[in-house]
């Protein structure tokens, strides 16, 4: 639940930044986070990574 109002709050701050600085790379920051929290998960499980990459695009 932390995480989600973290994410929460990090698009909000996002989000008002990049419209009052115009920079709309500041929008890329909130996928970005959450890109990399998911690769850390799946880097912690102790299989080797791609036989780990492999088992969770192969359910069905």
């Amino acid at each position: 639940m932390i995480l989600v109002v973290l994410y929460g709050l990090l698009t909000i701050f996002c989000v008002i930044f990049a419209i009052r600085k115009r920079k709309v790379g500041l929008l890329v920051l909130p996928f970005a986070t959450i890109f990399a929290y998911m690769l850390i998960k799946i880097i912690m499980v102790p299989l080797p990574f791609w036989d780990t990459v492999q088992f969770i695009f192969g359910l069905r």
